[in-house]
C-alpha cells in the first residue's frame, strides 16, 4: 500500500516537471514571436495555453485523489500541498507567456520592442527561460542546493528590470507612450516568470526540509 502511494506521489512530480517543460516552450515561443513579429507564432502560444491548463487540472485531480483516498502523514501532506501550489505557479507562468505573445501580436507588423531595448529584453527572456529549465530539474530531483542557488541568481533579472526603466526614463526616449507601456509590461511579465520559478524552488525546499524560505509555505 505504501509503495503504491509513493509511486503515485512521485508520478505527480513527474507531471509537474512535464508541465514545467511546456512552460519553458511557451516562454521560448513567446519570445520568438516578440523578436520576429510573427503573428502565427504568437497565435500558437496563445492557443497552446489550453494544454498547460489541462495539465494543471490533471495534476490537481491526481493530488486530490491521493488526499481523499489515502491518509497521508505530515510529510506526505506537506508534499501534496506543495505540489498543488507549484501547479498553480506553473499555470501562471504559462499565462504570462501568453501575455508576452499578445503584446507581440498587437504590434504586428511592427516589433513591440524598440531597437535600443532589444538586447536587454532578449537577456530577460534568456534568464527567464533558463530559470524555468532549472526549476524543471529541481522539481524532478528535489535538490535543495540547486533550489537555493536559483533564488540567489534571480538578482540578474532584477537588475535587467531596473535597466529597462533607466532606458524608459532617459531623455533620449523617442518612441512614445505606447512603446513605453509595452516595454514596461513585457519587463514585468518576464520578471514575474522568474519570480514564480523562485517560488517553486522555495516550495521544493519546504517539501524536502519542512522549513519555509522567504515566507513560502
Amino acid at each position: 500500500m505504501r509503495e503504491a502511494f509513493d509511486e503515485q506521489l512521485d508520478s505527480i512530480f513527474v507531471d509537474l516537471a512535464a508541465m514545467s517543460r511546456r512552460v519553458q516552450t511557451a516562454v521560448e515561443q513567446a519570445t520568438l514571436a516578440l523578436t520576429s513579429g510573427d503573428p502565427m507564432i504568437a497565435e500558437q502560444v496563445i492557443s497552446d495555453d489550453i494544454v498547460i491548463d489541462r495539465m494543471r487540472e490533471q495534476t490537481e485531480d491526481a493530488a486530490f485523489n491521493l488526499l481523499s483516498l489515502q491518509q497521508p502523514v505530515a510529510g506526505d501532506l506537506r508534499t501534496l500541498v506543495g505540489a498543488l501550489r507549484m501547479v498553480t505557479e506553473l499555470e501562471r507562468m504559462g499565462d504570462l507567456s501568453v501575455h508576452v505573445a499578445k503584446v507581440a501580436r498587437l504590434r504586428v507588423p511592427d516589433l513591440a520592442v524598440p531597437g535600443e531595448v532589444q538586447p536587454t529584453m532578449q537577456r530577460m527572456a534568456e534568464v527567464a527561460k533558463d530559470m524555468v529549465a532549472r526549476v524543471t530539474d529541481i522539481i524532478l530531483t528535489r535538490d535543495v542546493e540547486s533550489a537555493i542557488a536559483l533564488g540567489r541568481d534571480d538578482e540578474e533579472m532584477d537588475q535587467l528590470r531596473r535597466g529597462t526603466f533607466q532606458i524608459l526614463l532617459s531623455d533620449d526616449w523617442s518612441h512614445g507612450v505606447e512603446a513605453a507601456v509595452d516595454v514596461a509590461l513585457l519587463g514585468r511579465y518576464y520578471e514575474r516568470i522568474a519570480d514564480h520559478a523562485v517560488s517553486i524552488a522555495n516550495r521544493v525546499i519546504f517539501v524536502v526540509t519542512g522549513h519555509n524560505r522567504h515566507g513560502v509555505s
